[in-house]
Parts: structure tokens; sequence; C-alpha cells
């Protein structure tokens, strides 16, 4: 039964309920899509010049200065219009109104300005985000808006520090965290494979040490100082190579660099008997443990491109040049000197046994890379090579057909040379 009829005073009071409701709608979806939205997603949007994004990119920078504010706004909103309504179903209906208006302003509230509005930031986040960035700034310009925003901050902050606050900033976007975004992407055929890969072998590049890509000492390819210029060019084209260490009393003593350009010339101007040491060039030396992402910049700046990688004893290690280094990155790179590489064809079953295996792979084969390019897990502590791995595996030098078993893999040496460990053969443990 009716206790009152309406009056101007019961329009007024009802337009502010809806006026109230609508903005708790708008800021409960301004919360869920600030609060979804990362920096660089935030940039990116920036950078495509979309309406709003300045004010979003400024405000993604501080998630605390919208975050408290928001949640107070919705909460003043819905309390206020909560007492609106039932001030003014008393009024109309009496105390049984009361609980009816009770009951379907809940229902109201989650439905219309908490779950839509939500759901909405949810299914779009950029509109949503781009839509409300430059009110919520606004806002936040007030004075009074600041003053409690900056009140409830420092009562968060203090609580939050009671269980500990030296957790790690979960708005930071870590390697692995990229690494999963480009290989969602890539699943979802927003970018290709390859540049999956190619994102993965960057973010890689900057852990990778000299010592994982270098050409090891037992494969370089060198020439005595004392032979000729002609015998130089003879190795160089025979072997492929470009550049070549110049060796005084030994493989430990690289006194200068030669290279195939320099030594043809040499060649045609009619000084193809003279020493190889007297027209070299000056060696550069690097230490094993360089990080390769600074070896580049080196490369870069000094336009040298064969490098001598030193241990710490001062022996030498090896030697790394620009193919190398490109490589990790893009992987192998093969030309015409490159004689052995074969082409590989691409097939689902070739896709299949690449996944499954057994997998026949080279010893010299960076434990990193088989791990990446076959989807294995064989553990890297202390050797870089999957050769190092079968040599700690097995204590010593192992001979042809031996089997050793290791986790969830049969590793079988198919071919040695000399000392070294050229072919292996891995075969899951478990499908034997």
């Amino acid at each position: 039964m009716i206790a009152a009829v309406w009056t101007t005073a019961d329009t007024a009071l009802s337009a502010s309920v809806l006026l109230l409701l609508a903005l708790s709608g708008f800021f409960a979806m301004a919360e869920t899509s600030l609060v979804r939205m990362n920096r660089s997603r935030a940039r990116a949007l920036q950078e495509d010049k979309r309406r709003g994004s300045t004010a979003l990119t400024t405000l993604v920078e501080s998630p605390d200065s919208f975050l408290n504010p928001l949640l107070l706004l919705v909460l003043i909103c819905q309390l206020v219009s909560a007492t609106m309504v039932g001030v003014l179903a008393a009024h109309l209906f009496g105390g049984a109104g009361v609980f009816v208006a009770t009951v379907l302003e809940v229902i109201v509230i989650f439905t219309m300005f908490e779950a839509i509005p939500k759901n909405f930031a949810v299914k779009h986040p950029d509109s949503a985000a781009l839509m409300s960035a430059p009110v919520v700034k606004f806002i936040l310009k007030w004075r009074v808006v600041r003053w409690i925003s900056g009140i409830l901050l420092a009562i968060s902050h203090s609580v939050i520090n009671l269980y500990g606050g030296d957790d790690v900033d979960s708005t930071k976007i870590t390697d692995n965290e990229i690494i999963a975004m480009a290989t969602v992407a890539a699943e979802e055929k927003s970018i290709e494979v390859t540049e999956r890969d190619l994102i993965t072998s960057v973010i890689a590049f900057g852990d990778t040490v000299v010592r994982e890509v270098m050409v090891p000492r037992i494969d370089i390819v060198d020439v005595e100082r004392t032979a000729t210029v002609l015998e130089a060019l003879t190795i160089a084209i025979e072997t492929g190579r470009s550049r070549l260490p110049v060796l005084g009393e030994g493989i430990d003593d690289v006194v200068g660099i030669t290279n195939l350009r320099h030594l043809a010339s040499l060649v045609a101007d009619g000084h193809g008997g003279d020493e190889v040491g007297v027209h070299m060039g000056e060696a550069s030396f690097v230490p094993e443990t360089k990080k390769v992402a600074s070896l580049l910049t080196q490369i870069r700046r000094s336009q040298v491109h064969l490098f001598v990688v030193v241990d710490e004893y001062g022996g030498t290690a090896g030697v790394v040049t620009l193919e190398d280094i490109l490589e990790e990155l893009v992987g192998e790179i093969t030309d015409e000197s490159d004689v052995k590489a074969a082409v590989v064809e691409e097939s689902d079953e070739a896709d299949e046994k690449k996944s499954s295996g057994p997998w026949e792979l080279s010893g010299r084969l960076n434990i990193d890379d088989a791990n990446t390019e076959f989807g294995l897990s064989l553990p890297k502590d202390g050797w870089d090579t999957v050769g190092g791995l079968i040599l700690d595996l097995a204590g010593g030098v192992p001979e042809e057909g031996d089997v050793f078993e290791h986790e969830h893999y049969r590793i079988t040496v198919v071919r040695m040379d000399n000392r070294r460990i050229e072919e292996v053969l891995i075969e899951r443990r478990e499908t034997l």
C-alpha cells in the first residue's frame, strides 16, 4: 500500500540514485581496465596515437595513484545510492518497501553496475581503458581526492609492509613473461614461429658468454708466422675461412690476424713468397667469460670481426667471429664454403621426430640450443655442450658404443674423433 504520493523531492532523489549508480558502473569499468593494462601495451597504444593513450600511459606508470581513489569512489557511489533508495522506499512503501528495494538494489547493482561494466572491461580492455583514463586522470587532479588517496595509500602500505615489503614488483615484465607472450602470440598466429624464435634468442642473448659460441681451440684453423702468403691463401681457400690467426710459437702464442682479401691482394701484387708475419694485422683478445652482447658492441665500434678467446690462464681457448655471434641470434648461417651443410625439408613427420626423438646430435652442440630446438631438458652444470655432458657422465673419455642413462634419457656415443665426441644418439627412456 502506498504510504505517500510522489513528490518533486522524490524525483530529485531518484535522479541522484541513477547518476550515482551510473558513476559506480563507470568507476568499476575503469578499475578493471586500468588494473589489467600494462605499461608496454599502454605505450603501444600511445605510439598508435589513440585518443586517451597519453593519460593512460601516465596512470599505468603508477597503479597505486589511481587504484585506491577508484575503489573509494565506487564504494561511495554504491553506499550513498543504497541509502537514498532506502529513504525513497521507506517514504513511498514503508518498512516492507525498504526490504524489497534492498533486495532489488543488490541484484541491480551487481548485474548492471558491477558485472556488466567489469566484463566489458575484460572483453574490451583497450577501449575501456582509453575511455576511462582521461576522466580518472582529471578526477585525480582534485585536491580532496589526492589528499584522501594519500592517506589510503599510506595506510595500505603500512598494512602490506607488516607481511613483508620486499617482494618483486609485479608490474615489471620478466624475461620469462616476454617469452610466454611471444609463444602465445605465435600460437594465435599474431606472429610467425620464426619471429617467436628470434625473440627467444634475443632474450637469451643477453646471458650468453663468449665461451658458449666460440670455435673451440681444437677446431681453430691457423697459419704459422713463417708460412708464405701464398700458403696462407691456400689454407684460407681450402678451409673456407676469411680470417686466420697467425701463430708464433704455438697455439697459445697468437701474434696476429690475416684475412683472405688481404692475402689475395698480396699475391696479385707479387708478394706471394713473403712471410705472413710481415703483412699480418694486430690480433684482438677477449676473455671467454665476456658477454656476447657486449662483444657485439665492441665489434661494431672496432670493426674487428675475429677475436682470440683466452682462458683464465692466458691460453688460447678458441676464436669467435661476427658470424658466430649472429648465429646465436638467427640460427645457423651457411654459405658456399659450408659443403657439409644439408638442406632439411620441413614436414609433419620431421616435426614429429624433432619433438619426440630419437635425436642424433653433434657433441659440439650447445646444450641450451639442444634443449630449445628439440624440447629436451638436458642438464647444464659446469659444461656447455652435449659432449661435455657425456664426459661428465663417463668420468673420462668414452668409446664409441658406450651408453649412459641420465634421468629421462639414454645417450649413446655414436662417433668419436680421437678424444672428441662427434655424434651422439639421445632417446627417451620411457619409450624404450
